[in-house]
Order: structure tokens, then sequence, then C-alpha cells
């Protein structure tokens, strides 16, 4: 017994090894790829500020039809492979591909063709439609690989969402560079255009490695299954029971930032319309305010991209142990990895307030505003990373409704707010980060409550709590007065 609970232990944190290490290196390329755009001549932050705005919209778009399907998949497949039931396993894996890679195709379609409309809608300003374009084909790409990951995922095998995240990152980095330096010269719209339109081609032959590897690693089918009993439609249903919550809380996740995007372009236009009469003037004002919030989104989600590892990992971790009635592993599961994102998170947050404008410095020579802003949303990326994890957790738990309702009530809360704040010329995009942080923290009270309804955690609050807090703000402190002196030197 204690030989196969090292065994699980062993396999649930070699997957989040894996898992982590990737979404280190997709995070420092897409880094990369970012500061080197950003300090072309003629990019700048409102190159960053259309590139962000028309991938804030596919963002959308895509979490209707792939992000929340990976956790979807992994958890039914896990389910089914527990029991020994592989039959059951492939067919949901095949119902779920024909079903949400035909929502991927319909979703590329309305975004190409309704481009323009919703540039003008969102944001008021016309030419992000060209961004919109360039990625909409992605979206059908996006949706089949997505299903492929959670169907790995609930075999227990991380290494191909891995690759394929890896693999995807870097022929994005090569030819987001490429084509950016290709246009220069050309509007800011159009360079960023052309950045974007990698993303689309890294992502087809990302598509094209995963079917290579599902061909080589698929499982054998030979036994009955309990879900031969159940007509693809039934079964459909049940995945839509499942799936819709989670992709309701993906989209939900998503929105956050797009209400960003739409609320800063249109706030910002309104605040300072009568310091810059020239529409074309505000216009840039508010792409290039948009381009600072898509900077201190980068820097913010390289520590949360380590924490998505574990809420990964923890779905068909949490789902396999429940269906084979052992809670006490699960519970193990879910104490250690809120612990583990604690650890992750909390020192990279102090470091970003403590060093804000050097960091923004050193990476954007020529582009470094946004330390204030920076500040406060590493206070939000605490709440992030958590809620990431105890999401993680209900998924695995079957409580997929719970984050849903949680991000609806902290998205309204956060849309109210920004209108206010941002519209106020002496807070401007700062009530973006403000309106963040307050979002973020009422959706985990919500989700932490209703985690420890369903789930005993074994927490022991001075060490777990306090010692990383008080660590993290004496690591801090001695930071800012080291950086401090050596400056003055």
């Amino acid at each position: 017994m204690e030989q196969k609970e090292t065994k699980k232990r062993s396999s649930f944190m070699q997957n989040v090894l894996i898992l982590m290490f990737a979404q280190i290196m997709v995070k420092v390329l897409g880094l990369v790829y970012k500061f080197v755009i950003t300090n072309f001549e003629g990019f700048g932050d409102t190159g960053l500020g259309y590139y962000s705005a028309g991938y804030q919209i596919y963002s959308l778009l895509l979490a209707l039809s792939s992000i929340g399907i990976p956790s979807v998949v992994s958890k039914l497949v896990s389910e089914r492979i527990a029991k020994g039931d592989n039959k059951g396993a492939q067919r949901i894996f095949k119902i779920c591909m024909a079903f949400f890679v035909g929502i991927g195709i319909v979703l590329s379609f309305g975004l190409f063709f309704g481009a323009e409309y919703i540039a003008i809608a969102m944001y008021d300003v016309a030419d992000t439609k060209y961004v919109m374009q360039v990625l909409a084909p992605a979206i059908a790409f996006v949706s089949a690989s997505a299903v492929f990951r959670g169907y790995f995922a609930g075999l227990n095998d991380m290494k191909p969402t891995s690759y394929s995240q890896i693999i995807e990152q870097f022929f994005n980095c090569v030819l987001s560079i490429t084509f950016v330096y290709a246009l220069l010269g050309r509007e800011p719209y159009i360079m960023a255009a052309g950045g974007n339109l990698s993303t689309t081609l890294a992502i087809i032959l990302t598509f094209v490695y995963l079917i290579i590897y599902y061909k080589r690693k698929k499982i054998k089918t030979n036994q009955k299954s309990e879900e031969d009993e159940l007509t693809a439609m039934k079964l459909l249903k049940k995945i839509l029971i499942i799936s819709v919550p989670v992709t309701i809380s993906s989209i939900i996740s998503v929105v956050s930032p797009l209400i960003d995007t739409a609320t800063v372009s249109r706030c910002i236009q309104t605040a300072f319309a009568n310091m810059y009469p020239v529409k074309e003037q505000l216009e840039a004002l508010a792409m290039s305010k948009n381009g600072i919030l898509s900077k201190v989104d980068t820097l913010v989600n390289l520590p949360i991209a380590v924490n998505v590892a574990f809420s990964t990992a923890l779905v068909p971790a949490i789902s396999g142990a429940i269906a084979q009635k052992d809670m006490k592993t699960a519970s193990k599961r879910m104490t250690f990895s809120i612990f583990a994102s604690l650890l992750i998170v909390l020192p990279c947050a102090v470091g970003f307030i403590s060093l804000a404008q050097p960091i923004l410095s050193l990476i954007y020579p020529t582009a470094s505003d946004g330390a204030e802003v920076l500040m406060v949303y590493a206070i939000a990326m605490i709440f992030i990373a958590l809620n990431q994890t105890v999401n993680g957790g209900l998924y695995g738990l079957n409580k997929t409704y719970i984050p849903a309702i949680s991000l609806i009530i902290g998205i309204i809360i956060k849309f109210v707010l920004n209108i206010v704040l941002i519209s106020n010329p002496k807070i401007e995009i700062m009530g973006a980060g403000i309106s963040t942080v307050i979002c973020q923290l009422v959706a985990f009270l919500i989700c932490i409550v209703a985690l420890q309804k369903n789930i005993k955690l074994h927490f022991k609050c001075g060490r777990m709590i306090i010692a990383p807090i008080i660590a993290s703000v004496i690591m801090g402190v001695s930071t800012y007065l080291i950086n401090q002196a050596l400056n003055n030197i």
C-alpha cells in the first residue's frame, strides 16, 4: 500500500515538473519575442497595443472552443482509465474531437468575416481588424490541439502537452521577430498583424506534431465499455454537462483582460478628449496605454505559468483518486498544491513590487513606462495563481460550476470599477490593476470556502502561510535597499 502511494506521488510530481518546465520555456520565449518587437523602432507601446487588442478577441473565441477543453477531456478520460475502460476513454476522445473542432471552424469563419465590426464595436479603433483576421484560422487548429492535450493528460502523459507548447512558442518567437522586422517602417497595426500571423503558422505546425504523437501512442480498445450503451448524443450531453461550466469559467477568465483592453480603449479616449482633439491621437494614446497593460501581463504571466502546472496536473490526479474513492490522496495533493503555489508566487510578487522600474527599464529600454501598474498587478498575481490551483481541485471534484459563479461575480465588480476608475485621468490605467486585485480576491474567497466544504485541507497556517509571507517581505525589503545602494554607488 505504501509503495503504491509513493508511486502515485512520484507520478503526480513528475507530471507537475514536466508541465512546469514547459510553462517556463513558453513564457520565457514569449517574453523574448515581445521584448524584441516592442523595442523595434516604430512598434513600441502603440504597436503592442494593437497586437494585444486583436489578440484579446481571438482569446475570447478560443475560450469558447478550446481553453477549458483539456481539463474536461482529461477528467473524463482519466475516470475511464481508472476503471480500466480504455474503449470508453477512446470514444469520449473521438466525440470531443468532432464536436469542439466543429465549433472551432464556425468561430474561425465568424472572426475572419466579422473582424471589422468587432474592431469598431469593441475598441472604436478599426485598424485592429487586421490582427483578428490573421489569427482567425488558428482557432480551429487550437480546438483540435486542445482535445489531443486533454486526452494525453487523462492518460497521465504530460509530455505531448509540454513538448507541443514549447514547439508552438519557439516557432511563434522566431516567426514573430522575422515578420515584424520585415515590416519595419509600416504602420504599427500592420506590424502587429504580421507578428500575430506567426501565431497561426506556429499553431498549425504544433497540430501536425500532435497528430504524429497520437498515431504512435493511442490506446488499444478491445474490451467492452460502459459507454457502449450510450448513443453519441447521450454521451455528448454527458460531456457538455461538465464542459459548459468549465468553458464558462475559461471565457470569464479571458473576459477579464478583454474588459481591460476595451474599457481602457474607450475610457482613455473619454478621459483625455479635451487634451487630444484629433481622433487619431486619442486612438494612438489608447493603444499605447493598452500596450503598457500588455507588457505588465507578459511579466506577471511568467510566475503564473509555473503555477499552471499544478492546476493542470490536479484535474486528472484528483478525478482518478475520486473515481477510486481515495479521498486521502486527493486531500494531500490539494493541500500540497496550494502551499506550492504560495511558495512560487509570493516571492515573485514581492520582487515585482520592489524592482518594478528596474525590471521594465531592463526589458523594455525604449518603452519602460508602467512601473506603478506592475506593482498593483503583482498583488493580483497572488490571487490569480491561487484561483488556478483551487479551481483545478474543484474541477477534479466535479464542482465545475463554482469557479464559473465566482468569476462572474468578480468580473461584474471589475467592469464597474474599470468604468469608474479608468475614466478618471488621475487614475487612468491604474484602475485596471486595482479592479483586477478586487475581482480575483472575491473569486478566490468564494472558491476556497466551497473547496473546504468538499475536501479536507491539512493546512498549518504558521508554516504554510505566515512563514512564506515573512520570508518574502524580508527578501523584498533587502532587494530594494541593495538596489538603491548600488544605484547610489
